[in-house]
């Protein structure tokens, strides 16, 4: 007889199984969306996966949940990444949904719109955010595919226009389950280095599900918070994405993204050379119109006028200077005149012009005789006259004057 066990043993059990099958533990599902419940309260997914015969029910968890760019809504077409187990309580077998893509062209454009307007609401779209592209950027960024037509069709065209440019390669996947993180995550690096003036994200053209992963919010997000200039260049001129309207500026094609960047060395020497020769033709119309204008003035009565008055201003100082000059001469006449008499005057009181008219001055011991008191019998004395000097000795005293007769 068969072994009796408890419901609860059979529930365990049976998980057990599902969950040690390696088959069953990473598994990718396609089906239609149906009873789709989103739990307010807890924020998990909860719906049922269904294809033209059967049926599976599916949770997402609020953690994975919240990664999802679009709300899925019933009968969308999906792809999911999950796992298979059993709900012990109720004994149902579910998928445990780790990830969701959604599946044909409807779906699709569906969770672009959903994701597109979400964005725009927040303000990421927002005209006020972009920025300015330098006009000559030393080092660009690249985020694209090393092995790319891409890459290759931006280093010709710079080769052409800017051939000193020089690049910094991000290289990441472009396509696949893990490309939107890899790419997020180069935009990051490359911002935060320091070392670009300008970030290229590039990727040639394919299908609209190939270039399904640039419509990721993680790298919407990493553009947005980028404080580096990016340019979107994805596909062709007719395929968008969330990130064209993200970027600060769309490039059609990768090619005319490295168009947009770099500039064209010859066209930039062509406009310097034409500014450098209207600046020159401008310089001699300025110098042409002051001479002609000179010229004109030159001729001008006012300038006719203005000619004639230093002509009499100078025959009037001509007369001013006669007059001074007549001033002096008369002021240095008397000024002679009055020097003469002084002369005359310090002549007639020089002491040698005194003995040169007959006159000696008489010394006793250096000091001039003014009266006989200083003298007395047998002094011996020094007699001055004009042209020299006698020792006399004093042999008689009177007190009486000399008068001459």
């Amino acid at each position: 007889m068969a072994n009796v066990i408890t419901i609860s043993a059979l529930n365990a059990y049976v998980k057990t199984i599902l969950e040690r099958d390696p088959v069953l533990t990473d598994i990718a599902l396609k089906g239609e969306i149906s009873n789709f419940t989103n739990h307010f309260k807890t924020g998990h997914f909860y719906f049922t996966l269904k294809d033209e015969k059967c049926s599976v029910k599916a949770v997402m968890f609020r953690t994975y949940a919240q990664q999802v760019p679009f709300m899925p809504q019933n009968g969308m077409s999906v792809i999911v990444r999950c796992r298979i187990s059993l709900f012990e309580r109720d004994g149902t077998f579910q998928v445990y949904v780790e990830n969701m893509f959604p599946d044909g062209i409807g779906s699709m454009q569906l969770a672009y719109e959903q994701l597109k307007a979400r964005l725009e609401a927040e303000g990421l779209f927002d005209v006020e955010h972009k920025q300015m592209l330098p006009s000559a950027p030393k080092c660009v960024g690249l985020v694209t595919s090393k092995t790319g037509a891409a890459i290759q069709d931006i280093i010709n065209v710079t080769n052409r226009r800017c051939p000193m440019a020089q690049f910094l390669l991000a290289p990441v996947n472009v396509q696949g389950e893990d490309a939107a993180d890899g790419i997020a995550r180069a935009i990051e690096r490359l911002d935060k280095s320091g070392r670009v003036d300008v970030i290229i994200v590039a990727r040639g053209g394919g299908s609209k599900e190939d270039l399904w992963v640039f419509n990721s919010e993680k790298i919407a997000r990493a553009a947005y918070n980028c404080k580096t200039p990016i340019v979107s260049a994805i596909g062709h001129e007719i395929d968008f994405c969330i990130l064209d309207f993200v970027a600060d500026m769309r490039a059609p094609t990768p090619s005319a993204a490295a168009e947009i960047v770099m500039p064209d060395i010859m066209e930039e020497n062509k406009n310097l050379y034409k500014k450098y020769t209207n600046i020159c033709n401008t310089m001699q119309n300025v110098i042409k119109r002051c001479y002609n204008k000179c010229i004109s003035y030159e001729n001008s009565p006012f300038m006719r006028k203005a000619a004639q008055k230093p002509t009499a201003y100078e025959a009037r100082l001509s007369v001013y200077a006669s007059s001074i000059k007549r001033q002096m001469e008369h002021i240095t006449e008397k000024r002679e005149i009055r020097l003469a008499h002084s002369a005359a005057l310090a002549s007639s009181l020089n002491p040698h012009s005194v003995l040169s008219r007959g006159y000696s001055v008489a010394e006793i011991n250096g000091a001039v005789i003014k009266s006989v008191k200083q003298l007395k019998g047998g002094d011996s004395i020094s007699l001055n006259v004009a042209d020299g000097s006698a020792r006399c000795t004093v042999n008689e005293i009177t007190n009486e004057r000399c008068v001459k007769s």
